[in-house]
């Protein structure tokens, strides 16, 4: 069994509040994008600057792109998210589709969630001390002593009653007012 978790942040599942509800908002704030103008490692990175970076710009207005060129050293992609994470990837001997790609990941992520080690798979700020909901926690226990299949026990709850069955009631108890008139009348 491997023991790498012990080395990864730990916490609770999160996202940006509400994102998506009205309109999307990127996560991501800043792309730096540093190279090496000679070395052969960064090949991929000079063709993705020299022929995508400029497509790239005008598709996403919102992440501002930084170009830092280095004297012998790997090409490196750094993001910078809305929330204050940085992630650094290394993009030694990568090619410019490699490239195009690891940016689009960076670029739909939030920050270093993907590198966290969840303690609960749920988690809520106001924990409630009554326990969780079931669908059988407000149910009467005479459904305990109930022979299944049940008529009564399928129908929902709060169905209003519709006009044609109020009518039927009126009628009814119109026709047992009428029946206990007669017998009064009788009986003098």
């Amino acid at each position: 069994m491997s023991n790498s978790h012990l080395f990864l942040k730990s916490g609770f599942p999160r996202a940006p509040l509400q994102n998506g509800l009205g309109r999307y908002v990127c996560q991501l704030q800043r792309l730096t994008l540093k190279f090496c103008k000679n070395n052969g490692s960064s090949r991929g990175m000079r063709d993705f600057i020299e022929n995508h970076l400029v497509d790239f710009a005008k598709e996403n207005p919102g992440i501002v792109v930084y170009v830092k060129p280095r004297r012998h050293r790997t090409p490196v992609l750094v993001g910078e998210y809305l929330n204050g994470d940085r992630e650094w990837l290394s993009c030694r001997n990568s090619t410019q589709a490699e490239i195009t790609k690891w940016i689009e990941l960076l670029k739909t992520q939030n920050g270093s969630s993907s590198s966290l080690r969840l303690r609960k798979m749920w988690h809520t700020d106001v924990p409630s001390i009554q326990g969780a909901w079931t669908p059988f926690l407000l149910r009467s226990p005479d459904a305990n002593s109930q022979n299944y299949p049940s008529t009564e026990a399928s129908q929902p709850f709060d169905v209003p009653q519709t006009a044609t069955e109020k009518l039927i009631e009126l009628f009814k108890q119109q026709k047992l007012e009428a029946g206990d008139m007669l017998e009064q009348k009788r009986a003098e």
